[in-house]
């Protein structure tokens, strides 16, 4: 008979930090393991929610590890990295000659790791088809192959993660109400790690220990300055973020005590307040004809589209400015704006002879009106590929921080990836 392993003392949960890894002493993060570690030893199936880069997969190998299953497989899916086309695939299997390249059966992973734990992380990417053939399994167990009419039994525990909020793709009918229901039977929400400043100092100093051993080099150290911008400093890629930050600084800086001018060159530069309100949104209106959640992808281009225009139309307004400048001094060329017109010298002459030289004839320029808007020829497919290279220089290849910068989901960036041919 299995009991429920209760954990409520603080030395369980140290215990669990120290097995596991975890740094951080802040009342949500504890309170996070708390549930973790009472929920491991059931069949429930759990939602662990939190922004990306806090660290949810940890929590899923903390579940796993602390239940009854073990010793039985387990296996982490990122739903949003596996093509649409494909994930049904993926996950329940297919007979040969389902589909085209099906030269032969396949198990899926419900198959696969009958008896232990799937980790279902970015959940909110699941197509809608799939999210029925997912709820099935968590109610009955049951599952049928992709080209197979024959239901098979599966005893597979289910953790799934989001940095979405379901609830409101449920309102949108892009994911099932149901299904979220099911899924939450116990929901974990991991803290940001600008909700937990205090652990903010000890993070950056284990990463900073681990890097100085891999490198062999002393470890850097913060001045008062730098820990403050350290506290400041929003995070939006969490800890993710925060490891990558200290493995720069550890790798790039001279001096190995950091200022905070050091650490700034270092941290992403953000849009001010006054520039970021001016940019142009789209409504998040409910979408009852099915189209595709592309919409953060047109944010993006909407804002470089809009930035390029403001700086062109400043460029033309300074030509404005120059070129009426010139035609209101064309009466008295010399009265100091000579400097807004280049010059032209004659060759010596007499009567019509110009010495061989064909004389200089100035064309009359219409003048632009201070309103007139620019009329830019650009191309929303080359854009959305620099932008899309940009990112995965920036995040030195990684998928999921390139998406993340981007604004889309990381399936969504691997099918750009092929549609534009991009050489990683």
């Amino acid at each position: 008979m299995n009991v429920l392993r209760t954990i409520q003392s603080p030395m369980d949960i140290q215990s669990i930090k120290a097995r596991f890894g975890i740094i951080g002493n802040a009342p949500a993060l504890n309170h996070a393991l708390h549930v973790a570690g009472q929920v491991a030893a059931t069949d429930l199936s759990v939602l662990i929610v939190g922004e990306s880069g806090v660290g949810k997969e940890a929590f899923s190998n903390i579940i796993h590890s602390l239940s009854t299953r073990k010793h039985n497989p387990f296996i982490a899916v990122n739903c949003g990295a596996i093509p649409e086309g494909t994930i049904d695939s993926e996950l329940f299997g297919h007979e040969k000659g389902s589909f085209t390249g099906a030269v032969d059966h396949r198990k899926g992973y419900f198959e696969t790791v009958n008896g232990g734990t799937i980790f279902l992380d970015e959940i909110g990417e699941l197509p809608l088809g799939t999210q029925a053939r997912l709820l099935r399994v968590l109610e009955t167990g049951e599952f049928i192959r992709v080209g197979s009419s024959k239901v098979q039994k599966t005893n597979v525990r289910v953790i799934a993660a989001t940095n979405k909020e379901l609830l409101e793709l449920a309102a949108h009918h892009k994911f099932r109400e149901d299904l979220y229901y099911r899924l939450s039977t116990v929901p974990i929400r991991v803290p940001a790690l600008r909700e937990r400043q205090e652990d903010i100092g000890l993070l950056f100093r284990k990463f900073a220990g681990d890097f100085a051993e891999r490198y062999r080099s002393q470890s850097v150290q913060l001045d008062s300055g730098a820990q403050q911008l350290l506290l400041n400093y929003p995070w939006p890629g969490n800890v993710r973020e925060l490891k990558n930050i200290a493995e720069q600084v550890s790798v790039l800086a001279t001096d190995k005590l950091i200022t905070a001018d050091v650490l700034a060159d270092v941290l992403p530069r953000r849009l001010p307040t006054t520039t970021a309100s001016l940019l142009p949104t789209l409504s998040h209106a409910p979408n009852t004809h099915g189209a595709d959640a592309g919409s953060t992808e047109r944010d993006i281009l909407y804002k470089l589209f809009f930035e390029l225009k403001k700086d062109m139309n400043d460029v033309k307004s300074l030509l404005f400015e120059m070129t009426h400048g010139s035609f209101q001094a064309g009466a008295q060329y010399g009265s100091g704006s000579e400097n807004l017109l280049p010059s032209v010298s004659f060759p010596e002459n007499t009567g019509n002879n110009f010495g061989g030289v064909a004389p200089v004839v100035m064309q009359s320029v219409r003048p632009m009106t201070q309103h007139e808007e620019v009329e830019e020829s650009l191309s929303l497919t080359d854009r959305e590929k620099e932008l899309i290279i940009k990112a995965l220089k920036k995040h030195r290849g990684r998928r999921r921080d390139a998406a993340s910068e981007l604004g889309i989901s990381e399936r969504t960036l691997y099918r750009k990836i092929k549609e534009y041919d991009i050489d990683e």
